[in-house]
């Protein structure tokens, strides 16, 4: 299993785009190959989809876009392939789309029909964190803690810039249990 990789861009084609790395060129699958520059070293996060005649790598900018692409293709129904293209636009909207079940946000991507768009939310409705880097890593300690209390995602994202980060972790979770109570 590969978790990134770091190479240089030297080609894309319409899906894809081609990063070498140590003199071998890999095709990882991305959502936009044209936002790559050929000859930039770029970093990418990978997923590895084998299957009984396929091997191929899909691609994400960031961490957080690869750990919502897991929890995408876990639900029924949706491959990588009907996963990838939701990553096309601002990531917090599909966050949001399916925090929110706007079922017709999810309808507008290929392959994605209202029982799918369901079932997404169904099961990833109050499961995601927010894409949102803003909050340090004692905030990162901090929902973690939270989400280990059994609080949902959307409700720990609702009350988390209002917690006064400069504080130690015990009186962040305080605080963070006050304004999630209230």
């Amino acid at each position: 299993m590969y978790s990134y990789m770091i190479g240089k861009v030297v080609e894309y084609e319409k899906n894809c785009i081609i990063l070498e790395n140590n003199n071998i060129g890999y095709l990882i699958n991305v959502t936009n190959p044209y936002s790559f520059k050929i000859g930039d070293v770029v970093k990418i996060y990978l997923y590895n989809n084998i299957k009984e005649d396929e091997n191929s790598l899909f691609g994400f900018k960031s961490k957080e876009e690869k750990d919502l692409f897991i929890q995408l293709i876990n639900v029924k129904g949706i491959g990588p392939r009907t996963a990838l293209p939701m990553f096309s636009g601002d990531i917090n909207k599909l966050y949001d789309a399916i925090n929110n079940d706007n079922v017709t946000y999810l309808t507008k991507f290929p392959k994605i029909g209202d029982k799918a768009a369901k079932q997404i939310i169904l099961d990833l409705k109050g499961k995601l964190a927010s894409s949102d880097n803003s909050h340090s890593s004692v905030s990162n300690e901090l929902v973690e803690v939270l989400e280990s209390l059994g609080y949902k995602a959307i409700d720990i994202k609702k009350i988390l810039s209002k917690v006064d980060t400069s504080l130690p972790i015990e009186l962040q979770i305080k605080e963070a249990l006050k304004l999630i109570r209230n």
